[in-house]
């Protein structure tokens, strides 16, 4: 699958393949979240985590959407202002929140197209992070060549790739099914920057 053929499918996208789509994107970015949240002290990775997790229960569990006017305004007071921090982490977590937005919204208005903005602020997120911590003193060529050949690159290129060519295969979202794409872009609790809640914990 090349480039065009890639966007081609984001763009094709529609209904719970889309939601689905939206919502592993979150899924492989919520360690930036969690991590940002314990780093300034909020706390508010565990809260995170049940809106997440309510997302996907979304797939059960109908009554809950419901709710979904609900679970936008707890998204909003847990998304952190970028711009009352200086800490670099403020943007790959409010990246993350971005992109629950957009699974959240995708269930409540099936109808507008989502996927292909929120597969850029997912790739933007690692261009950003690997220019931000390997770019300085490079020029603009540089840095092109740096982000065509970084491994972050390259496993967020596959993992989108292989997350488009999974849902077409799949006909409806079986419970079984939806577990087994969870797991696969909890990729472990490796975000797609590279970092882990580990990386948090004081070596024994």
């Amino acid at each position: 699958m090349n480039a065009n053929q890639f966007l081609k499918a984001v763009e094709q996208l529609q209904g719970w393949r889309q939601t689905a789509f939206l919502l592993a994107l979150a899924e492989r970015a919520f360690p930036n979240y969690a991590l940002f949240s314990d780093a300034i002290g909020a706390k508010a990775g565990g809260k995170m985590r049940q809106l997440l997790d309510t997302g996907w229960n979304l797939f059960e569990d109908k009554a809950t959407e419901n709710h979904i006017p609900q679970l936008l305004a707890k998204l909003e007071s847990l998304s952190p202002d970028v711009d009352a921090y200086d800490a670099y982490g403020v943007y790959p977590a409010f990246d993350f929140c971005r992109l629950l937005e957009e699974a959240l919204l995708s269930r409540l208005n099936p109808s507008k197209h989502r996927a292909l903005e929120a597969s850029g602020i997912a790739t933007g997120t690692v261009m950003n992070f690997i220019t931000f911590s390997e770019g300085e003193g490079l020029d603009e060529d540089e840095i092109v060549r740096l982000l065509d050949s970084h491994p972050l690159m390259k496993e967020d290129k596959m993992f989108q790739r292989d997350l488009i060519l999974s849902l077409k295969r799949q006909r409806v979202p079986k419970e079984r099914y939806i577990a087994e794409l969870r797991a696969l872009s909890a990729n472990d609790g490796v975000s797609n920057l590279g970092i882990t809640l580990a990386d948090d914990e004081p070596e024994a």
